[in-house]
């Protein structure tokens, strides 16, 4: 097995593969329209042959750049909400050692990366703060605009404590920013000081941008081989062209399976993975489909459990709780590393019969077992396999769920590519922080409190 691979066998007999069938030609017209631009959306359809249009060229300038990084900085802060920073962490936290941020700097062999701007919690600006003062750090500012409060606050921040710590000169060559081509007060700063920037294209959105310079520089600054990202990212965009029957195009078929059991009362779709280091890849997949596909009050609602550990807490629900869920299933086939289990002459815990068998062994029947009873108590099971866990298989992975979800949005009957409803929040928030030109919602909301 050389690809990821979808089963879909154990549905709980709530959609057959005749039903499937059935919506394939709505399917192949879906993802025809991700190539023609015929449906809502077609400015925002860059994503879609953007892993074959990437350069050598500009595959040497981010690495370049992040060659850059990693020479000055042993902490680079990858500074974005959102979009802007999910799909990097969930690639490098499924490619990097779990543990690789808690060796000695002066060990590791690449920068570790942080995370800023995605929350605008004191404490833990604080806490980063303090952490980085005796640290040569530097900082990628991804942002379209330059002006979303959560980033711009934690680039204000660090942008001063850099300046502070090594000088205006240095900080312009540890700074980033991933910006528009032309407009923005990101782009606006980046230009007066100076700072290498790259360009956030005008037709991806945010939560589809892995691929560009916003994902591919972190990932390639936590030494991530992100050609071979790409070349994954590349198979599978060949394989689900619009000229790829229904039959094979893997990302249709799950899209057709997803608003199938949306139709049938199956209203919250959970992701579950084996494998902790897929957790913020589960964190991203809940923004790409969250974000694409609710509105107009419609919408599969996109949740996700790291099992097993979840299953202590979580299992009894998935077992027998309201049955308005599916599960898919992320299985990795192989692991990187072997660890067998020993012999114990005492066996207190009852565990010799395992005696010589490897930990994925295990892992692997308690996804089986816990397959089979979800299954078996109401709960529809889509598993997608992936052969290992590598640059490779995580290009692939990515942007099947990006063409699932282009795909399962024009089904639906939406426009999976704008997000009208996220700006209600930031309008209050103006307003009860009484920013200029907000006065009149100020003084209207605060009659509501």
């Amino acid at each position: 097995m050389d690809s990821i691979q979808l089963n879909i066998k154990h549905l709980a007999g709530i959609v057959t593969e005749e039903e499937i069938l059935l919506k394939s030609e709505q399917a192949s017209a879906a993802n025809q329209a991700l190539y023609d631009g015929t449906r809502e959306g077609s400015d925002f359809l860059g994503w879609v042959e953007l892993p074959s249009s990437i350069t050598d060229e500009n595959i040497r300038e981010i690495e370049d750049s992040a060659t850059v990084l990693r020479t000055r900085c042993d902490a680079v802060v990858v500074i974005g909400i959102g979009g802007s920073y999910l799909g990097a962490r969930a690639v490098i936290d499924a490619l990097s050692s779990s543990f690789d941020w808690l060796q000695d700097k002066d060990k590791r062999k690449n920068p570790v990366v942080l995370y800023a701007g995605n929350n605008i919690g004191e404490d833990y600006l604080y806490e980063l703060m303090s952490l980085l003062e005796d640290r040569e750090f530097g900082i990628i500012n991804i942002s379209k605009s330059g002006t979303t409060t959560e980033p711009a606050l934690a680039f204000r921040l660090l942008k001063d404590m850099l300046e502070k710590k090594v000088g205006a000169e240095e900080t312009k060559k540890r700074i980033v920013a991933i910006t528009d081509e032309s407009k923005g007060a990101l782009r606006t700063l980046a230009d007066s000081e100076g700072y290498k920037t790259f360009v956030i294209p005008d037709n991806v959105g945010g939560r589809y941008s892995v691929l560009t310079p916003v994902g591919l520089l972190p990932i390639a600054v936590a030494g991530i081989n992100i050609r071979k990202l790409i070349q994954g990212a590349v198979e599978i965009e060949k394989g689900t062209s619009s000229a790829t029957s229904f039959d094979y195009n893997l990302p249709a078929i799950y899209a057709v399976i997803r608003n199938e059991l949306y139709k049938r009362g199956k209203k919250i779709e959970i992701l579950a993975n084996y494998h902790p280091k897929l957790h913020f890849l589960a964190e991203w997949w809940k923004q790409l489909f969250g974000e694409s596909e609710g509105k107009e009050n419609l919408g599969v609602f996109p949740a996700a459990v790291d099992f097993t550990t979840d299953l202590h807490s979580m299992g009894q629900w998935i077992q027998e709780g309201e049955r308005t869920i599916f599960e898919t299933i992320i299985s990795v086939k192989q692991p990187d590393n072997k660890v067998k289990i020993p012999r114990d002459d005492r066996d207190l815990d009852g565990l010799n019969y395992l005696e010589g068998k490897r930990v994925d062994e295990v892992n692997k029947m308690a996804e089986l077992g816990t397959r089979i009873a979800h299954v078996d108590g109401g709960v529809p099971n889509i598993l997608i396999e992936i052969p290992q866990l590598n640059e490779k298989y995580m290009g692939q992975l990515i942007y099947f769920f990006e063409k699932a979800c282009g795909i399962s949005g024009y089904l639906l009957g939406i426009n999976p590519f704008n997000q009208p409803g996220v700006e209600a929040y930031k309008k209050n928030m103006f307003a009860l922080l009484e920013k200029p030109g907000f006065e009149d919602a100020t003084r209207a909301i605060k009659k509501r409190i």
